[in-house]
């Protein structure tokens, strides 16, 4: 039988379970993959901790994921744009792309470019629609100065890739071991120590025109602090500061669409676009993987394989 991950409780990495699960069959209108990697997401150990019941409750015994890159197993009635064989990038939003199979509906799957490596297709969709919603929610134009915290991490290299790809000027809060990487990739690294106002201000000389929070607090307040208009600073993770002051939080739900990923899928593939990848682990491994992930620490994502 097929494996999936699973948990019956909300609770630490603990409750994570991979068991034998029934293969998934399509309906009407939807597709059955083959999962080749899917890609692990800070929100989805918020939700397991049950923190975000009241606005994303689950329903036990839970999957998780939504990432997904694999091959097209099996096709549901009324599905015209895929065949078997095919492989594709994807997102569900049923919790259900840790597994060896799940089902997505067709118009949430588009065709993986020849030149998108498995690990980075299967990590794309929630970092990646993330990162794009972020960017244009803070209306990046070329010529301009943008701060973004986080810069290492999941989302947050997405981010200073796609505000370089609008020309703008990046300074990029990161751990020092990730300076390298952010220096190759055309932004300008700060630690985020103990006077990183004052080393932002020096870094921008002059103004700082937005300013993307992929971390949390306390970088709202330093956002404003710097002189950023309310408007032109968005958080994806700090939201009862971004209500405190009447700042911007927009994630992947305001990015979440086949047109977003295809556009993504082909930055990559044209090698204008990096998802850089930390680690990847065996599906079986899947408590390792949030470890690691939870830790905060890492360049990039972290990939499950089945």
């Amino acid at each position: 039988m097929p494996k999936a991950v699973r948990f019956a409780e909300y609770g630490d990495i603990d409750v994570l379970n991979v068991v034998d699960v029934e293969r998934p069959e399509p309906g009407k209108h939807q597709v059955l993959v083959k999962v080749v990697a899917a890609g692990i997401n800070p929100g989805e150990a918020v939700i397991r901790q049950g923190f975000f019941h009241d606005r994303f409750p689950a329903s036990f015994p839970s999957g998780q994921g939504s990432d997904l890159a694999g091959i097209v197993e099996e096709l549901g009635a009324g599905v015209t744009g895929f065949a078997v064989g095919d492989e594709v990038i994807g997102f569900t939003h049923n919790r259900a792309s840790h597994a060896e199979y799940v089902v997505v509906e067709e118009d949430q799957l588009i065709h993986r470019p020849a030149g998108v490596p498995w690990e980075q297709a299967g990590a794309l969709f929630v970092a990646g629609s993330t990162a794009y919603a972020a960017v244009h929610a803070v209306k990046v134009e070329r010529g301009e100065t943008v701060v973004v915290s986080g810069a290492a991490g999941g989302v947050g290299s997405l981010v200073v890739q796609l505000a370089r790809h609008a020309g703008a000027t990046v300074i990029g809060l990161a751990s020092e071991p990730h300076h390298a990487w952010l220096t190759r990739h055309g932004a300008i690294p700060l630690t985020y120590e103990e006077g990183v106002g004052e080393r932002v201000r020096a870094a921008a000389d002059g103004t700082i025109d937005a300013f993307i929070d992929t971390f949390g607090a306390p970088y709202i307040e330093l956002a404003l602090e710097l002189g950023v208009p309310g408007e032109r600073i968005n958080t994806i993770i700090d939201f009862p500061d971004a209500a405190k002051h009447g700042t911007k939080a927009e994630g992947s739900a305001a990015a979440a669409s086949a047109d977003v990923l295809r556009e993504l899928a082909t930055l990559i593939a044209d090698g204008e676009l990096e998802i850089p990848v930390a680690r990847v682990y065996p599906l079986d491994e899947v408590r390792d993987a949030f470890r690691e992930l939870e830790r905060r620490h890492t360049n990039g994502k972290i990939v499950p394989r089945p």
